[in-house]
Formats: structure tokens, sequence, C-alpha cells
């Protein structure tokens, strides 16, 4: 284990919502050597300026949380910036990793590349059996070919590269804009706010009936800590899971409709206004859950409950506003 913690981790993205957790849990478990670096001081749509980055600090991992995100309203209003900046941005790390002979790289993918219509829960191999959600369609493609990235290099190269795909996600350092948040996040704001006004209803945007999974992101960290040490320790059977398949799902297994998820965070804030559904907004998916039986075989599960995870970002998010 010692040997481990002196391991060289190269988090992308160290300042969103997965980056954040994630570098809270390398510190929390005694990681000593992890990298990472302000977005002014590298841009990873640069290809020269990444390959120069990855080369002079040497890392034996590096874990992809980079990447432009939004709700379904930020997705379908800057489909070109969302294609482009993901598409560039895992390339380039990609390319960098394998040039500079990185032997352990973890790409974070997103449930959406999965086919609108698929079968439930959705398996690994369900990817690219049919047209996708059109609201997030370039984000989708764009973290497509991230995740074939992957695995062209894995076949071709014999590399061990693998992309774990988590479903909804949400915890401390979301972001909170109601204009391009996610769903989770959003609501949250809106029943906060809402608490202490005259203001009878929040409204709700879509109809409240789609079906979401939604795992709290420090789950997701010690998800991506359970793969790494598992790689790190050259795991004969993740190993040749990785070599015929490079993608594994990350989830909670548990499910719920957005009228369900508005309710339990009215009462969690004690808010207690009355829901208004705006049928105006597309609900996007009706249904998304993943199936996770590959990292259940692996011998990794979610920890954290719904009520608690919620409690825990309502509480994050209040203490931010104050500051």
């Amino acid at each position: 284990m010692k040997k481990l913690k002196n391991t060289k981790i190269y988090i992308a993205g160290h300042n969103g919502m997965v980056g954040n957790a994630l570098l809270r849990y390398f510190k929390k478990i005694g990681f000593k050597k992890i990298y990472f670096v302000k977005k002014k001081k590298l841009n990873l749509l640069n290809q020269n300026k990444v390959e120069s980055f990855i080369k002079s600090k040497k890392p034996d991992v590096i874990i992809n949380c980079a990447g432009r995100v939004g709700g379904i309203l930020a997705n379908s209003t800057y489909p070109v910036e969302f294609l482009n900046d993901n598409i560039f941005i895992q390339l380039n790390l990609i390319n960098s990793a394998y040039k500079n002979k990185v032997k352990h790289f973890i790409n974070l993918g997103s449930s959406c590349i999965y086919p609108k219509n698929s079968k439930q829960p959705i398996r690994e191999s369900y990817l690219l059996n049919s047209e996708l959600e059109k609201t997030n369609e370039a984000y989708a493609l764009a973290k497509i070919v991230g995740l074939k990235a992957c695995s062209f290099y894995n076949k071709q190269f014999k590399t061990s590269y693998l992309t774990l795909m988590p479903c909804n996600l949400y915890g401390p350092n979301d972001n909170f804009n109601i204009k391009n948040s996610h769903f989770i996040p959003a609501l949250i704001k809106k029943f906060s706010e809402a608490k202490n006004t005259k203001k009878k209803y929040v409204e709700i945007w879509g109809t409240g009936n789609p079906k979401r999974e939604i795992m709290h992101v420090d789950d997701l960290a010690s998800a991506v800590g359970f793969i790494l040490k598992k790689k790190l320790s050259n795991n004969k059977k993740l190993a040749k899971y990785i070599t015929a398949n490079s993608l594994i799902n990350v989830g909670s297994g548990q499910e719920f409709t957005i009228r369900e998820f508005a309710n339990i965070i009215n009462y969690l804030t004690s808010s207690y206004k009355i829901l208004k559904f705006n049928k105006k907004y597309p609900d996007g998916t009706k249904r998304k859950v993943l199936d996770i039986r590959v990292m259940t075989k692996l011998g990794w599960k979610s920890k954290i409950s719904l009520k608690r995870g919620l409690k825990n970002t309502i509480d994050w998010y209040a203490k931010e506003k104050t500051k």
C-alpha cells in the first residue's frame, strides 16, 4: 500500500465537482503525489501545452475529469462548444498519455452517451445501438469519441486505458446556475431560495415523470480509487475485462422520478412549497438507470444514501451562499 500511495496522479479538471471530489478522496486515503494545475496556466485545448505538461510531470496515472458540462438548456444552446471542447480535451490528454508512456489513463464519461430509448437497465454493450437523445447529442458524441479513443489505443497499442461511465452525479461544487445546471442542483437552488419567500409555488421544468438514477460525487471518487488500486495491483480479472471492453458503468442502482426528487428536496430544505410543472420544457430521456453488474462483481458498491447525499449537498450550498 505504501508503494501505491507514492503513485504520481494527475487530475485533469480538479476544480470541477468530480475533480474536486477526487482530490479530497486521494488526499484523505494518503496519496502523496497528486498533480493538478489551474486552467489559466494550462489550457487543455492546447495540444502542445498538454504534451509539454505531461512530459515534464511524468505521471503514472492520468484521470480525466475535465470538460464542458451543463444541463438540457446549455446543451441545446451551445452544441458546437460542447462538441469541440470535449473532443479536443479528451484527445489531447489521451494522445499525450500514450506519447509519454503513461500506463494508467482513467477517462470519466457520462451516461448520456447511451441511446435515448435504450433497454433498462443500460448495459455497456448497448452503446451505439440506436439514436441519441437530441437535447444533448453534441456532448454525447464528444464523450463517445473519448471513450472510443481509449478503446482503439487498447486494441492497437495494447494499452490499458479505461472509461468509467457514471450515472447522473450531484454534490458539493456542483454548478447551481439555473440556466445551465443539471436538475438536482437546479432543484436545490430553487427550493432553497423559495424557502423564506411568500411564493407558494416552485416551478419544475418538464412533466416531472422521467426517472433518473443519481449518485453522490464522493461515491464516484471511491469507485475511481477502487478501480485504480486494482489497476496498480495488476488485477487479472480487471485487466482481462479492460482488454475486451474499455468501459464500465458506475451507479447507485436506485432510480426515482423528477417529481420524487423534487418532493424530497422540498422537505430537506424545509421549503414546503407547491410543485408547479412547466410542460413547455422538454423532459429528455424518459428513464435512465445503469446496469452496474460489472462493478458489483469486481467488489464495489455505492454507500451514500439519497437523503444523506442530498442533505450534504444542501448544507454545502447553504454555506456557500453566505460566503
